[in-house]
């Protein structure tokens, strides 16, 4: 069979279904988990709606960071750009992208979340507070988005799959579950 022949199949919905199918069932479990965790939070969250406010913002925002950088990956990959090593230019300036990112949106999330609180009704925890959480979540979301994200594009590479159909499915879940972890985490160390 021609190359024609090879992308032809990779676009059949056999196919697509044979990879896509077990991909997603592990990552709805990952999520069931992610939801557990969240469940576990109530009465910290019930507490201090600040951090209410908080949660669907990280765990959104670190899903979009791992996705934008699975998409640059994935695009460089497709057209042969991609050398994975430290001495890939392209590959550490989309890590650094990617952190500098975080380090900008993260504060001013957290900021909004304490202003939106204290405008609906009031906020326990001071600005600074929960500047600080937001801040340590996503800096931290940002190296693991990163270190999910090389890992996922390598594994589909090395697999021989489009990571057009793994990558970013794998890595905006996975950072879903890790925000809500990392956000508590913060939350334990700071309030």
């Amino acid at each position: 069979m021609g190359a024609a022949g090879t992308a032809d199949a990779n676009w059949e919905v056999r196919t697509i279904m044979e990879t896509m199918l077990p991909v997603l069932t592990v990552l709805t479990v990952v999520e069931l988990a992610s939801g557990l965790v969240l469940d576990t939070f109530e009465g910290t969250l019930l507490q201090y709606p600040s951090l209410l406010v908080l949660v669907p913002v990280t765990i959104g925002m670190a899903g979009n960071l791992g996705s934008i950088l699975a998409a640059r990956l994935s695009t460089a990959l497709h057209l042969g750009l991609l050398q994975f090593g430290p001495e890939n230019d392209a590959l550490v300036g989309n890590a650094l992208a990617t952190v500098a990112l975080s380090l900008t949106i993260f504060p001013l999330v957290g900021a909004g979340a304490w202003i939106v609180q204290t405008i609906v009704g009031g906020s326990e925890l001071g600005l600074g507070t929960v500047v600080l959480v937001a801040f340590t979540s996503g800096a931290v979301l940002a190296i693991l988005a990163i270190v999910v994200t090389f890992v996922t594009t390598y594994a589909a590479y090395r697999l021989e799959l489009d990571p057009d159909d793994v990558v970013i499915p794998v890595v905006t879940n996975t950072c879903d579950v890790l925000g809500v972890l990392v956000l508590f985490g913060a939350v334990r160390l700071f309030v």
